[in-house]
C-alpha cells in the first residue's frame, strides 16, 4: 500500500496485477488500483478533478487529466472515506503512477492533493527500479 496525506486528505493507494486480462505475449499488461481517500480534516471537501503521469518500463510517460473519478466527483465529509477502483494499461510489464486530485473546501478554494508514486510490478517480470 502507498500513502500520502496534504491538508488532512489521506490517499491510500492498492495496485493489482490482473493477470486474467493482460496478454505478455503480446505487450498488453493491465492493473487495477485501488483508491481510498479519507478526509481526516475538519471540514467537508469536494473532489473536482484528476491528473495522472503514467511511465512505462522504458521511460514513456503519458499525462492523463479528467473532471472527477470513474465519472463521479464526490462531496467527502470529515471522518468518511471514499473508495473507488480504476484500471491502467501498459505495453511494458511494469511502470509507475504518480498524480493529484484537484479538490476545493467549504470556501470554494482549490487546492491539490498528492497522489503517492505507486509501482506497477508484474509479479513474474524481473524487478527494476522505476
Amino acid at each position: 500500500m502507498y500513502e500520502a496525506v496534504t491538508r488532512g486528505i489521506r490517499i491510500r493507494v492498492t495496485p493489482q496485477y490482473l493477470e486474467d486480462q493482460s496478454q505478455p505475449e503480446d505487450s498488453e499488461f493491465f492493473w487495477a488500483y485501488t483508491i481510498d481517500i479519507a478526509n481526516e480534516g475538519d471540514e467537508t471537501v469536494q473532489l473536482r478533478s484528476r491528473m495522472w503521469q503514467i511511465t512505462d518500463g522504458v521511460g514513456m510517460t503519458e499525462e492523463v487529466r479528467g473532471p472527477g473519478v470513474v465519472g463521479e466527483t464526490p462531496m467527502i465529509e470529515p471522518g468518511t472515506t471514499y473508495t473507488y477502483t480504476s484500471g491502467c494499461p501498459l505495453r511494458t510489464p511494469s511502470g509507475i503512477m504518480v498524480g493529484s486530485y484537484q479538490m476545493t473546501d467549504t470556501k470554494g478554494e482549490l487546492f491539490d492533493v498528492a497522489i503517492p508514486a505507486f509501482s506497477l510490478d508484474c509479479p513474474f517480470a524481473p524487478r527494476s527500479v522505476n
